[in-house]
């Protein structure tokens, strides 16, 4: 328990339903519709809703969704809501544009959105009130305005340069010639016309007819390959997977599979799994083991994870016994050590939100537009803000990963579910682009090994291992910097907080729900 004395956040307590977010008027939204009788997935698609409007920088419409769904008399269900490239898409025909990567904002990096399909799919299958009173909230802000809230306005001061390089989003975002500081409003009344007509004509109305032709013509007027036959396919593009999982400490953890990086967080676990991580070994060993796990882990996902039909291996190989043991083996407790794939062979910004309703039906829900503001791109006649997410495509012809016809990307987003006993205990997930894999580890070993309640587990300070740095929040100690250089380890200050993350664990013995939301974002956790 913390002491009260000192500024922090305690567990929120409820016994019926829940709900935690990252922005308080998507909580306030989810909490509404639980209240009115609907279900987790009514809850969360109102308040993914309400974010795509109120958190513009971190998600919108224009981008992906996955989610994993665990209805309370049944297996845990995954949706792989994510977008596909242009039929048109090749390596070749992007080389031959002259590309070598595909920037943020270039037109390449704009895959055709899949939120909207997966929000229809997953309404459409288990949601039981009417999209009009669901997205009503959401269309109030987008018509009316709603108040810019602290973190999203520091965020957005942030991207200003980013923003004045397109002049239809300039003109959208930045009101005045500058961000807007919190507190005051913001409005994006297009947004409320797509909210209406998807409430009305289902994905259809986004991807087909009107808006659908206005999306193609400003891609294309922008170099890119887009069709309105491209944007036609995607009306029903979402797809219900099996999802992936692993046990650790005696719980089941669930991801979606690949396309998404949810493998790098079950390998992570799986490598630390032959490690004792309780409060009894030193933060600087805690730190040092999580960052090894972490870059195996990532180096593996660079070079192997793609599109389900593109994976050279199944998800079952890279999460075996065999590689697992092949990969702890190369974890030095005593000095930082270089990432290497387990076969030796080398190859060449978002929202997070869980539900748990009266019934004990469980969501764990991300949404995405990737960096922060997408690709920049919106399209002024609609109103869609477009994402980035193409830019995690490889043009590097035989490349797992490699851009191609009606392809879908590696994905950072994740979100998670656990299982104990064959029973949802939790569904949680940590934001933060690359990172997420990487915090969802993080978070379960402070939950499951250190016995940390959830908001406790979410506001333990961060790191992260990527590209050859150890990146650090400043709550970790200075004899703790001192301890990790020593072994190696390259520090770098991180710039702004690490992540964001939300989770509701389910107490059944207790009939309890105990809700967390990351204090590094200005959402909450609210049940009743």
């Amino acid at each position: 328990m913390r002491t009260f004395f000192e500024p922090g956040r305690d567990s929120v307590l409820a016994d019926e339903a829940m709900i935690a977010t990252s922005h308080p008027l998507s909580t306030a939204a989810g909490l509404e519709i639980l209240a009115a009788g609907g279900n987790a997935v009514d809850a969360a698609i109102a308040a993914v809703a309400v974010q795509c409007v109120v958190d513009p920088l971190m998600t919108g419409i224009g981008g992906d969704c996955f989610a994993l769904y665990a209805p309370a008399d049944g297996p845990v269900k995954a949706l792989n809501g994510s977008g596909r490239a242009p039929a048109a898409a090749t390596v070749d025909r992007l080389k031959g544009l002259g590309l070598d990567v595909i920037d943020q904002r270039s037109p390449h990096a704009v895959t055709v959105p899949g939120a909207i399909s997966a929000w229809c799919r997953l309404h459409a299958d288990h949601g039981t009130l009417p999209l009009d009173r669901i997205f009503a909230r959401a269309i109030g802000y987008a018509e009316k305005g709603y108040p810019v809230t602290p973190r999203v306005a520091w965020d957005w001061s942030r991207a200003v340069d980013l923003i004045g390089l397109d002049a239809e989003s300039a003109a959208v975002f930045l009101p005045g010639g500058r961000a807007p500081a919190a507190g005051e409003r913001h409005a994006q009344p297009l947004l409320a016309q797509r909210l209406r007509e998807v409430a009305a004509k289902g994905a259809a109305a986004f991807y087909t007819g009107a808006t659908a032709a206005s999306m193609v013509k400003r891609l294309q007027g922008l170099g890119g390959l887009h069709t309105l036959e491209d944007f036609e396919s995607a009306v029903d593009g979402a797809d219900w997977v099996t999802p992936i999982s692993t046990a650790y400490r005696g719980h089941e953890v669930f991801e979606c599979p690949p396309n998404g990086q949810g493998i790098a967080a079950l390998m992570i676990l799986n490598m630390l799994s032959g490690f004792d991580l309780s409060e009894g070994i030193s933060e600087v060993e805690r730190i040092h083991l999580h960052a090894e796990a972490t870059k195996l882990a990532y180096h593996h996902r660079d070079a192997l994870i793609a599109d389900p039909a593109f994976l050279p291996h199944p998800s079952e190989t890279i999460l075996s016994e065999t590689v697992t043991k092949a990969l702890q083996a190369r974890i030095r407790r005593d000095a930082v050590g270089a990432p290497a794939l387990w076969d030796e062979p080398e190859h060449k910004d978002t929202i997070y939100l869980c539900v748990v309703d009266r019934d004990g039906n469980a969501i764990s829900f991300i949404n995405s537009i990737f960096h922060g503001f997408g690709s920049t791109r919106l399209d002024p006649e609609t109103g869609v803000l477009f994402h980035s997410r193409g830019s995690s495509f490889r043009l590097i012809e035989g490349h797992p990963n490699a851009i191609g016809p009606r392809k879908r990307p590696m994905h950072t987003i994740i979100p998670g579910m656990v299982r104990k006993d064959g029973r949802t205990v939790m569904p949680f997930g940590v934001m933060g682009g690359q990172y997420q894999a990487a915090g969802h580890a993080a978070f379960l070993s402070g939950v499951l090994d250190r016995g940390l309640d959830v908001q406790a587990a979410i506001d333990a300070p961060r790191s992260f291992a990527f590209g050859g740095k150890l990146e650090i929040e400043p709550t970790i100690g200075e004899a703790t910097r001192a301890g990790l250089a020593a072994l190696g380890h390259a520090l770098a200050p991180a710039a702004s907080p690490i992540g964001g993350a939300q989770a509701i664990w389910i107490d059944h013995a207790r009939g309890l729900l105990v809700g967390g939301s990351d204090q590094r974002k200005d959402g909450c956790a609210l049940g009743f």
